[in-house]
């Protein structure tokens, strides 16, 4: 990436500088204050012009590009409305050292988020089949000091081989293997490995957190991983999109039957915790 121009040149300045400090202040419960955000964020990528912005987030350095990617937007001008809970539960459950992979890692926001608390020795996967998403989370990995965070390019789905990913131009973070997307253009196809085989090709022996989000292919993941997998690999906590709408199968009903109890879900997602 020599030919990139390095953190820095996209430091926000003039207005757009001053509308994320006026979003990032909003409070999370102030309706009024959302409709006042998304009025500014609007502003802000239009006064942008297709340019990213060079910033810091939950403790990490990133290069947000917020224009087809709603977790770019939301992580660039307003942190504090970013999955909130589910990062104080992660923050809680782990301790330095501990290993969490992150399924539909994105631009990297929750793998550099636990990086930046987990310490040297800790072990995170970021697995992210889209060439141009992985590309900017590859990025966005190299720009901190943690060394802990490897980045993965592939899909994680019930079987391995090469898949077909539908992708959707309007919200990068919302490409599936399981939902067609939008028109024939939105495909490609994408290396594909089960989740139990990434995690014996990383060589983990325990598996502190995992989060999948994956639009709906969380139980066809999650299902031959825990039939197969031995007890020693079951994740200490599991944190999933809601996709009960789209699942094939009861995930809730499967998890419990292997020793899990849902310990809290929010307006995205469920999380799950072993007893």
């Amino acid at each position: 990436m020599t030919d990139v121009p390095p953190y820095g040149t996209y430091a926000p300045a003039g207005l757009v500088a001053a509308i994320t400090r006026r979003t990032g202040r909003i409070p999370a419960e102030s309706w009024h204050g959302r409709r006042l955000a998304l009025f500014l964020r609007r502003l802000g990528i239009s006064l942008l012009a297709g340019r990213p912005l060079d910033v810091e987030r939950y403790g990490a350095r990133m290069r947000l590009h917020p224009y087809n990617n709603n977790c770019e937007k939301k992580v660039l001008f307003t942190p504090q409305f970013f999955d909130p809970v589910e990062r104080a539960i992660l923050k809680e459950h782990l301790s330095p050292g501990c290993t969490f992979i992150d399924i539909g890692a994105n631009i990297g926001a929750y793998s550099l988020f636990v990086a930046a608390f987990a310490g040297p020795s800790a072990r995170i996967v970021a697995v992210e089949p889209q060439p141009d998403v992985f590309d900017r989370l590859s990025y966005n990995i190299a720009l901190n000091p943690f060394h802990t965070v490897k980045a993965v390019a592939c899909a994680v789905a019930d079987k391995a081989g090469e898949l077909t990913l539908f992708v959707d131009p309007r919200n990068r973070g919302e490409s599936s293997l399981k939902i067609v997307g939008t028109n024939e253009g939105a495909q490609i196809r994408v290396p594909a490995v089960t989740l139990l085989d990434l995690v014996r090709s990383e060589g983990l022996a325990r598996i502190d957190a995992i989060k999948l989000d994956v639009e709906g292919a969380e139980d066809l993941i999650l299902e031959p991983f825990l039939r197969e997998a031995p007890v020693s690999l079951r994740p200490g906590l599991i944190l999933v999109e809601n996709g009960v709408d789209q699942w094939q199968l009861d995930l809730p009903k499967l998890l419990e039957s292997h020793g899990y109890r849902e310990r809290t879900r929010t307006r995205l997602n469920l999380i799950f915790e072993r007893v």
